[in-house]
């Protein structure tokens, strides 16, 4: 299938004519309507400094629905002892900034996560803005030493990156997440692609159009923005 080439019209393909490796369409801009647009068709952007936006629609997606979350003994044991304050929405940049200088393992040895580009941290710091970017903050001794960051629209939580600088700081703050969607009735939350980091907590694959429905689904509620804490009401 073709990889289509975007325009200055705020539409893309249907993400069901993806190529094989999930590769759906190539350029257009990060403006806060196009990133709206994307994520509530199933579509991200993930690309590199070196080369141009490249928008994705993975089949199978990868996707946590919140109640079917799993926490090892060890982990329930760590959150048990309160080792890390955690916190919603108060140094979002600083976890999204955390994210992209975080090193990853690949071919080429170890590398810094060039795909959180300076132009990706500009775009999602502007959608943290307007309400709609969220992030989860893990805290030891007064420093940001884990967390993550995504997007939340109606009921669906779109998981971009997570950091970690302490043993478990990420995890923990993911867990937090995942208890308090459930408590506010999400019904997924998009990992995007298959890790054995999210396995782990019960993510699973679906095929792209079982995850659309469930998106579409999701969608229907109304979309809670601006600045998330623990007591947040979603009714």
């Amino acid at each position: 299938m073709p990889i289509y080439r975007l325009t200055e019209d705020i539409v893309f393909p249907p993400p069901e004519l993806a190529e094989e490796d999930g590769m759906l369409a190539v350029g257009g801009d990060l403006s806060v309507e196009r990133l709206l647009c994307a994520y509530t068709m199933g579509i991200f952007p993930w690309y590199m400094d070196d080369s141009p936006i490249l928008w994705w629609a993975p089949n199978p997606r990868l996707i946590l629905i919140p109640s079917e979350l799993k926490v090892s003994r060890s982990l329930r044991q760590e959150i048990k002892k309160n080792t890390f304050s955690i916190t919603m929405d108060e140094d979002f940049k600083g976890v999204i900034t955390a994210c992209s200088n975080t090193r990853r393992d690949n071919k080429e040895g170890t590398q810094k996560s060039t795909w959180i580009t300076t132009e990706m941290i500009d775009a999602y710091i502007r959608l943290y803005e307007i309400g709609v970017a969220h992030s989860v903050e893990s805290w030891y001794n007064g420093e940001l030493v884990g967390g993550l960051y995504g997007i939340s629209m109606g009921k669906a939580f779109f998981g971009e990156s997570m950091f970690t600088k302490h043993t478990n700081a990420s995890k923990v703050a993911f867990v937090h997440l995942v208890n308090h969607l459930i408590k506010w009735d999400f019904i997924l939350i998009d990992c995007q692609v298959k890790t054995n980091h999210l396995m782990s907590f019960g993510a699973r694959e679906i095929p792209i159009g079982i995850f659309l429905r469930l998106l579409d689904k999701a969608l229907d509620y109304h979309t809670k923005t601006g600045k998330w804490t623990f007591n947040s009401d979603f009714d």
